[in-house]
């Protein structure tokens, strides 16, 4: 039974921990939502595309976490979910795995943005890595994905002049340039 709430759509919006029960809808979610993130920075035959195949990943992942840091949170609207990220202690080898954590793949289902889906979810990444005693946050984000940026820095974020090239496919012929952003948890 669902009831409306007084008030408007915030009260069926909310963020959680996943659990392995979540893998097929964050599966879903990343294949809907990467041909958009990588458009021009991956060519579409690398990018995944069978859901079940992604949701079995997935299910390790919330299975058996490497490590108890390692969280993947969900966007919910009503039960439905509508984005995900991943927090960890941060593995740079600049970083201090015990003060800095780091957030992961901030990311929404296409036909659910800006609806303050991604918001909710980085205030609750964060509130995550401080309660996981973090004193610093950091992300990578595609040097090309000003959207994304801008998203982080309105939030607070700033560059830390750190960058990296990612080789996604092993092969070197497909490279993705990113920038890292840090921000100091309270």
């Amino acid at each position: 039974m669902s009831h409306s709430h007084a008030g408007g759509p915030t009260a069926d919006v909310s963020v959680r921990i996943a659990w392995a029960d979540d893998a097929e809808a964050i599966a879903a979610v990343q294949v809907r939502a990467w041909p958009e993130l990588y458009a021009g920075v991956l060519p579409a035959e690398v990018l995944p595309t069978d859901v079940d195949a992604v949701s079995a990943q997935w299910r390790q992942v919330l299975a058996r976490p490497a490590d108890a840091r390692n969280r993947v949170l969900v966007a919910l609207e009503r039960n439905r979910v509508v984005g995900f990220t991943l927090t960890s202690p941060a593995l740079d080898p600049d970083c201090d795995p015990v003060a800095d954590g780091e957030l992961a793949e901030v990311t929404l289902d296409p036909a659910e943005r800006a609806k303050g889906h991604g918001s909710r979810l980085l205030q609750a990444a964060v509130d995550t890595l401080a309660a996981d005693r973090f004193t610093r946050a950091v992300t990578w984000v595609n040097a090309g994905d000003d959207g994304l940026r801008t998203f982080f820095t309105d939030a607070g974020w700033a560059a830390d002049s750190a960058h990296r090239e990612l080789d996604l496919d092993g092969t070197g012929t497909t490279t993705v340039k990113q920038v890292r952003l840090h921000t100091a948890i309270a």
